[in-house]
């Protein structure tokens, strides 16, 4: 569902911000207002960015080789960084750039006057059609979370990027529409200045939150406390598990994530039965979290006195550590 919906959502807004992009340079063209060519850059910025997201996705989908065993699905993670970087630098340095050059040689609008307010207007119309397609595909996903915590969790990267995205258009149009609006009644050119400087500043902002939050999913991310109580609830309600001795979840991808655990398991009179046994938790992990895609279950016989004592849940099992010069073991017995 979230891929789908962040492919809508994306088209909806490359549409928008092509459409927009175009009417824009048409109006800095005939105008000659510095908020005008901010913003006109930032829609082709946003534009690319909605393309490279549309090609992470396509990308993501390769099938796995032995290079990459693991698959692709981490791409669309990549693909989301690079869209914070180019608009940190296309968008929002170009916009400071911009608003520093005008504030140092001021002028007003001088010819078609009341066009950018026009094409600013209709941008904000289009704006609110691709935000609102947005805000309906993430809230099929969004469950109750806020809106806040929903970006910042969310592991479908293409959602939150086009929420930050379509928000800060609308944004950076009310504060393009605010310099162009004052230069106009003042005559002076440096309110249209300040406007593409707050442009600047929301647009720098931005990227740097999607940096953020995109850099956490590249480092790795483990599942959510919703996900890990089904999967230990999964793995212990069966006579195959006496308990967890540890376990790890790492998301591969925004719809793939891995398990691997080592598990306390009863002694079993044949390797068939254990065999048995861990294909049956295996499938009840898929059942409760349908995303856990590749499991790996270590078995182990769990050790309530070894745990106790703090040599380790499977002390009684470990293999026994090499020992240095001094005859002291090199390494602590393993749990």
């Amino acid at each position: 569902m979230s891929a789908n919906g962040g492919t809508k959502a994306i088209v909806a807004a490359l549409l928008a911000n092509v459409g927009i992009a175009v009417t824009k340079f048409i109006a800095f063209l005939l105008s000659g207002s510095s908020s005008m060519l901010a913003e006109a850059v930032h829609s082709v910025a946003d534009s690319g960015n909605q393309g490279l997201l549309l090609l992470g996705g396509k990308r993501a989908r390769r099938e796995a080789t032995p290079q990459h065993p693991f698959g692709y699905g981490r791409e669309r993670y990549i693909y989301a960084f690079i869209v914070s970087i180019v608009l940190f630098s296309i968008g929002g340095l170009f916009a400071l750039y911009e608003a520093y050059h005008k504030w140092d040689d001021p002028h007003g609008i001088k010819s078609w006057h009341w066009l950018p307010v026009v094409v600013l207007v209709a941008a904000i119309v289009m704006e609110s059609f691709s935000f609102r397609t947005a805000i309906k595909e993430s809230n099929q996903i969004r469950g109750n979370q806020s809106w806040v915590r929903f970006i910042r969790r969310a592991k479908a990267p293409e959602l939150p990027v086009v929420l930050l995205e379509d928000f800060g258009a609308l944004v950076g149009l009310v504060f393009a529409l605010f310099g162009v609006g004052m230069t106009l009644i003042t005559g002076n050119g440096r309110w249209d200045a300040a406007g593409t400087a707050m442009i600047g500043i929301l647009l720098v902002t931005i990227a740097i939150v999607l940096a953020i939050e995109t850099k956490s999913l590249l480092l790795g991310e483990g599942a959510e406390s919703t996900d890990v109580a089904a999967i230990e609830r999964a793995v212990t309600d069966g006579p195959e598990v006496e308990r967890i001795i540890h376990m790890k979840t790492l998301y591969l991808g925004p719809e793939e994530l891995m398990v691997a655990a080592k598990i306390g398991v009863p002694a079993c009179e044949s390797a068939q039965d254990l065999a048995r046994g861990i294909n049956a938790v295996e499938a009840r992990i898929r059942a409760a979290v349908p995303i856990a895609r590749v499991i790996y279950l270590e078995p182990d016989i769990f050790s309530a006195a070894a745990a106790e004592a703090g040599t380790g849940a499977a002390a009684d099992t470990a293999v026994p550590q090499p020992q240095d010069a001094s005859g002291e073991a090199a390494g602590r017995p393993g749990g």
